[in-house]
């Protein structure tokens, strides 16, 4: 009976130690869609809370030398109660740096017009910063790694050999992951060393490939890529460059067995083409030394190429043959892929391995592209120049 007791009162103490378990920040924040006025960070919490951004410029004051503004993770004008925080903020100017906290404080009920809220936690001042995109910034620097599948070791290596420290952004192009069953996918599989490494403070644009639209959670990855987007595929201006994020979707027809019926990734890559005929139009695309495409499935020929690849190939490439694309970077094929242009394909299309990384760097008069291996080999190298 005391054995009992004493187990009863171990169980009475660990349960309570659990649910007052202190809200925490579990994944600390990363940039998504920098432009040249505004951001979008996202963080996440370990409980239910509101969240939000302190925004100060960086004047090598301190921090707190005046009060920051505050910009809240809102929905129609709620704050947001959630494990997931994204907070959009605009009204930012061009090529300028800023620093920045995130906070989330814990809900522990709503009820009615009352709310009581539980403990605060925050990221650590002075450790955050991010400098907005420029388009006279006349040269900028680019990095792309693809085809991870969760090998999150390989990153800081790819990373390292691209020299990343010297890149104003970085582009996952697609298949990070193997599937999406998990918000510990996502962030076991590559985040967690992004964040570590580098997103939270430059900023990461992501063009989602085919093995991110697989699982049960991959309807829940627009909520952590670009969630104060309308869509995955958008256009990126920065200095000399535009960039066309595409997002390509599957390989196989919707109809394919593997899919259970759950696609209609070929509805949703007809719309597309309709927004990339106006995106092309825009001064965005038509001012920028060089155009640049980013799409993980790359339009090639040959017996191994896949239904979504020819789709790519008659709904976004008559499109952009008439656009003045400069160079398509691609992804999927696991291996180099260095293909010029030709009469149905006006433009190079270049597609990464998925043990390399791809350093791009462009000035008005030049783009120069460069693969090197894990060991910072050069593998590959293009140079493009204005036209």
């Amino acid at each position: 009976m005391k054995k009992l007791f004493v187990n009863l009162i171990f169980l009475f103490f660990f349960v309570s130690g659990f649910a007052q378990e202190r809200i925490a920040i579990t994944h600390w924040p990363y940039l998504q869609n920098m432009k040249e006025t505004e951001v979008t960070i996202v963080w996440v919490a370990n409980k239910p809370s509101i969240g939000w951004v302190e925004l100060v410029a960086d004047d090598n004051t301190n921090f707190y030398y005046n009060e920051p503004r505050l910009y809240y993770n809102t929905t129609d004008g709620v704050k947001t109660t959630s494990l997931v925080h994204s907070v959009k903020i605009t009204g930012l100017t061009p090529g300028t740096k800023y620093r920045y906290r995130v906070y989330a404080q814990e809900i522990l009920e709503h009820r009615s017009w009352e709310v009581i809220y539980g403990r605060v936690a925050a990221t650590n001042v002075n450790t955050l910063d991010f400098t907005t995109n420029d388009r006279n910034k006349p040269e900028t620097s680019f990095i792309m790694i693809n085809d991870i599948h969760g090998r999150a070791d390989d990153i800081p290596a790819m990373l390292k050999a691209a020299d990343y420290k010297t890149a104003d952004m970085v582009i996952f192009n697609g298949d990070m992951v193997s599937q999406m069953n998990s918000e510990e996918n996502l962030f076991d599989g590559f985040m967690n060393v992004s964040i570590e490494t580098f997103a939270k403070n430059i900023p990461m644009y992501y063009a989602r490939g085919n093995h991110e639209t697989r699982g049960s959670f991959a309807t829940f990855f627009h909520q952590y890529f670009s969630p104060r987007e309308p869509n995955l595929y958008y256009l990126v201006r920065q200095g000399p460059v535009c960039f066309v994020m595409l997002d390509t979707g599957e390989d196989k027809r919707d109809s394919h067995f593997e899919y259970s019926g759950i696609t209609d990734y070929e509805n949703y890559r007809t719309e597309q083409a309709e927004w990339l005929k106006e995106a092309v139009k825009s001064k965005d695309y038509t001012e920028a030394k060089f155009k640049v495409v980013i799409a993980h499935l790359p339009p090639v020929y040959g017996r191994t190429m896949q239904f979504g690849q020819r789709d790519v190939l008659e709904k976004f490439v008559p499109i952009l043959n008439d656009a003045n694309v400069d160079i398509m970077l691609s992804a999927h094929l696991h291996r180099l892929l260095n293909q010029k242009p030709n009469d149905e394909i006006k433009f190079p299309v270049l597609a990464n391995g998925n043990r390399t990384v791809l350093k791009g760097i462009a000035n008005n008069n030049q783009l120069e592209l460069v693969i090197k291996d894990l060991d910072g080999k050069v593998v590959d190298r293009v140079v493009l120049n204005t036209k």
